[in-house]
């Protein structure tokens, strides 16, 4: 018997509870429309877009019924006090319901559980004796801080992660020596910059994350952390590639990643 949506999300909050959530954030069902009885054939993004939607409906021209937008970014932060034509997340609602497809959110409760969003980056950077930066409850938190087994010099720390991420452009502290030996390092997808002081008390010598500012950098350096910017999409993008893994894993008849996330930046002479 097909997994239907319904017990597709009672899996999905048994690991990433939505109470788990921040105050500010906005997890869970952000458009149900009427589909939890049906079989999960599920479209997996980091962002629920207007272009994601529209592939969603190209999928079901070729003959995938797709009913499930499951994104990491909320589509509602803020009250949703309108719907109207012309306003993106109001032509998202619309179009969901028109549609019948949903459109539910793991955010902050993702970022801290095993498999998620930092600890994917862990993973990928091969990180030994992984944990933590900011514990949340018994062995799940925010980032997380290792071992690199055999230590690498930071210029093949920033190799590694070009090679593991594909970013566009990585930022990184002024380093004197590229040839540094980096043996501890902290990870934590998307805007992690605020988490400096964390970080700085793990003794991680590197910190990769996203979404840095001027003085960030500034502070980075002066608590002698390599502070490393890949960006917000290629520091989270790996999580829902892994997302989809456990999704199908868990028996959805369909699933599958989308190629029409955006990053929605782009460099000048990339």
């Amino acid at each position: 018997m097909s997994l239907a949506i319904a017990d597709l999300i009672s899996k999905l909050e048994a690991w990433a509870n939505p109470a788990w959530q921040e105050s500010w954030d906005n997890c869970g069902w952000q458009v149900q429309p009427g589909v939890l009885d049906q079989p999960a054939n599920v479209l997996v993004c980091l962002t629920p877009t207007l272009a994601v939607m529209a592939e969603a409906l190209k999928l079901r021209e070729q003959g995938t019924p797709v009913n499930l937008i499951l994104a990491h970014h909320p589509l509602i932060f803020s009250p949703l006090k309108a719907v109207t034509q012309g306003d993106p997340v109001g032509d998202m609602v619309r179009q969901a319901i028109a549609h019948n497809i949903g459109i539910y959110t793991a955010h902050t409760n993702f970022d801290q559980v095993q498999d998620g969003t930092a600890d994917r980056l862990a993973q990928l950077l091969h990180l030994h004796h992984s944990e933590p930066v900011v514990p949340t409850q018994a062995g799940l938190g925010y980032g997380r801080v290792g071992d690199l087994s055999p230590a690498l010099s930071l210029q093949d720390l920033l190799d590694l992660i070009q090679a593991k991420l594909s970013p566009p452009r990585l930022i990184y502290s002024p380093a004197a020596d590229l040839g540094q030996t980096i043996s501890r390092v902290a990870v934590l997808g998307g805007s992690g910059a605020s988490y400096l002081g964390a970080v700085a008390k793990t003794g991680a010598q590197a910190y990769l994350t996203s979404d840095c500012k001027f003085h960030q950098f500034q502070e980075g350096r002066d608590r002698n952390l390599v502070l490393i910017d890949a960006g917000h999409y290629a520091t989270e993008r790996p999580a829902c590639d892994r997302l989809t893994e456990i999704v199908r894993q868990w028996g959805a008849p369909w699933a599958q990643l989308s190629d029409q996330d955006e990053d929605f930046r782009q460099f000048w002479g990339n």
